[in-house]
């Protein structure tokens, strides 16, 4: 028992900070940063909704936020934006699942099976978060290392060159964290599907060997007349 409310809480942390990331690193502004920070007199960040300027010296920031969803956009912010999304949206569900499923909470305290079953769910849920998320930004930064060195290979300078940033880092530890939990809630809490299930207990399973072998024991050192005898004795009795 001590074991299955270690791996729940375990889980539960981690999936907590696994989707509080990935739904941070989905709506802030830091997927792309300029790489020339000594050359430059402000930071450029550029996320999946809007890009911000920050001034080095007072510290001002501007934001311009992208067109409508419905302009045209890149294939990579448009497929990044539903990988993103489909995370936020699995990972939020997952997280409320394994709520539901814990065993400190007083929901469905007389079935810890079907508690059992919803920690599973949620790692399932976390598991196929993970999946979105970890494709989304990890494309999203290989694009941004792979642009950026096609122009310096091909000696091109525009004025401004980027480098994935923390938001997009933020992606790839959130993605992870639900992997990490997702496989705890899985893998480990399944295990101790016979333990809740109570058919096959330890301690149930020696007391009914016990009682079965102390009755067997007994009829066998009775006669059988005696044992007749004591029969229509208790019928007499009753009668």
């Amino acid at each position: 028992a001590g074991m299955k409310f270690l791996l729940q809480y375990v889980g539960c942390f981690c999936a907590f900070f696994s989707a509080g990331f990935l739904i941070i690193s989905t709506w802030t502004d830091c997927w792309m940063v300029n790489a020339d920070d000594s050359l430059e007199v402000s930071t450029k960040c550029r996320g999946l909704w809007w890009e911000c300027v920050t001034n080095v010296f007072d510290g001002i920031q501007t934001c311009d936020e992208y067109d409508s969803i419905y302009a045209e956009h890149s294939v990579k912010l448009v497929l990044t934006r539903a990988m993103m999304i489909t995370a936020d949206i699995l990972s939020g569900l997952g997280f409320l699942f394994l709520v539901l499923g814990l065993d400190c909470v007083k929901f469905l305290p007389d079935e810890p099976l079907i508690k059992l079953r919803i920690c599973l769910v949620s790692g399932v849920l976390l598991l196929l978060a993970g999946l979105p998320g970890i494709t989304g930004s990890v494309w999203y930064a290989v694009d941004v290392y792979v642009e950026r060195s096609s122009l310096l290979f091909h000696n091109v300078f525009l004025g401004i060159q980027y480098k994935f940033g923390w938001s997009c880092w933020l992606g790839m530890a959130g993605s992870l964290g639900c992997f990490l939990s997702g496989s705890l809630l899985t893998c480990c809490m399944y295990l101790f599907r016979e333990t809740s299930s109570g058919r096959f207990h330890p301690a149930y399973s020696l007391r009914k060997g016990y009682s079965s072998a102390v009755t067997v024991v007994t009829n066998a050192h009775l006669p059988s007349s005696q044992t007749a005898t004591s029969k229509m004795y208790a019928v007499d009795t009753r009668v």
